[in-house]
């Protein structure tokens, strides 16, 4: 038996939009539940296109490109929602979306199978010189050749960044044979032999295969510079399927023009294309054994699909039952159905006293709270009412009221 559907608003009043040519899966989940007006877009919009196309929007899906500014947020008022069909959230102002109260999801976990395998597969290419060999063969040459050509096993892999797709690299290639090192800022916990380094200059002087897993922050801008590049062992090889600013490209193909590197795989860049199609440039072309790729490291029909039933999941459920968990903006609140009410979402300034004026408010028109629950972050409070059905008319226009109220919306 299907799930009963609880929401109280009407479905075909709900806009939904994705950008980015989220896949399907995702747009699946909102029309079988009886969601009408979803529109899909194969490509991102600028700020001021999606400032025109955001005014009557209630749940957003975006990939990467899409840039969501406070500007954005301000466009946006009836937004409850957005969904980051990708790892990170690096492309939101999640401060702005906080005070705006849009819950903010992403998919941290699904994708990291795809990457770790393309990490595998292009440390083999690197260390076999493929790369060459592939467009001497294309260009009519014989290069049936074994200098220069190694095999993993036995080599060791260092890891910068020990988190799920760094852990699950690890795991991969202990089966191949490799020795594995990590290093990461925080305190994690080694996966089969592998072991932590102290820092990252002894890493990288042990390390024959170096790959960043790590997020787009201040702190690792640029991590690998100039100066990081010379405790690499010669003829090292790197990849980057973390994110464009972590690597100084210059300082990259300065070493490997040198021959101080023997290979790099880079999958991001500091600045991309925003659509299929558009030209694309880069100090790294051309140079021998170095493989270029699109940003593609989760990009698998299996990766896509998860991230489309993770993400869309979540905000499916925020939508229809309120639930918060695994939101980066808005405080994480699980709850149970309760029936025989109708039940209230207030999101307000995190500042003493709103609670009070809330249950005060409430009292004071003789309003019966059948449940309660609420949970705060240091931004904004996100509490869950339930009320009785028989004496809640007024109720959501009476917490509108409600000083430092943010949002509110009656869910069923």
């Amino acid at each position: 038996m299907a799930e009963k559907k609880n929401t109280s608003y009407p479905k075909e009043k709900i806009n939904i939009l994705f950008l980015e040519n989220i896949s399907d899966a995702a747009i699946a989940q909102f029309v079988g539940a009886g969601y009408a007006n979803v529109k899909k877009l194969t490509g991102a919009l600028s700020e001021e296109e999606l400032i025109k196309e955001i005014k009557s929007v209630h749940i957003l899906g975006i990939r990467s490109k899409t840039m969501i500014t406070k500007k954005v947020l301000d466009a946006a008022p009836k937004l409850q929602a957005i969904g980051c069909f990708c790892i990170g959230v690096n492309q939101i102002d999640l401060k702005a979306a906080t005070q705006a109260g849009v819950a903010v999801f992403n998919a941290p976990y699904s994708n990291t199978r795809s990457v770790a395998e393309l990490v595998i597969g292009s440390s083999i290419m690197l260390v076999r010189k493929i790369i060459d060999k592939n467009k001497a063969a294309h260009e009519g040459s014989w290069m049936k050749d074994a200098k220069g050509s190694h095999e993993l096993r036995g080599k060791t892999l260092g890891i910068i960044g020990y988190g799920n797709i760094g852990s699950q690299v690890s795991v991969l290639a202990e089966a191949l044979g490799m020795k594995v090192v990590f290093y990461d800022v925080e305190t994690k916990l080694p996966l089969g032999n592998a072991s932590d380094s102290k820092s990252l200059k002894e890493l990288l002087k042990q390390s024959d295969v170096v790959t960043l897993h790590v997020p787009e922050l201040s702190s690792t801008k640029n991590v690998i510079n100039k100066i990081t590049l010379r405790f690499f062992k010669q003829g090292a090889v790197l990849i980057n399927y973390a994110r464009g600013e972590v690597v100084d490209i210059n300082a990259l193909k300065q070493a490997l023009e040198s021959g101080h590197l023997g290979g790099a795989a880079i999958d991001v860049f500091p600045v991309e294309p925003e659509k299929n199609g558009d030209v694309f440039k880069s100090p790294l072309q051309g140079l021998s054994n170095v493989l270029l790729t699109p940003h593609i490291g989760g990009s698998t029909q299996e990766a896509q699909n998860n991230i489309g039933l993770d993400v869309s999941s979540k905000l499916f459920n925020y939508l229809e039952k309120g639930i918060s968990t695994g939101s980066h903006s808005i405080p994480a609140l699980a709850l149970p159905p309760q029936e025989g009410a109708h039940r209230i979402l207030h999101i307000h300034e995190n500042v003493p006293g709103v609670m009070s004026q809330i249950n005060a408010t409430l009292s004071k028109n003789n309003i019966n709270i059948l449940g309660q629950y609420l949970k705060t972050n240091e931004r904004i409070g996100y509490v869950v009412l339930d009320i009785d059905k028989s004496i809640s008319k007024n109720a959501v226009e009476l917490l509108r009221k409600v000083k430092h109220s943010i949002k509110v919306r009656i869910l069923y």
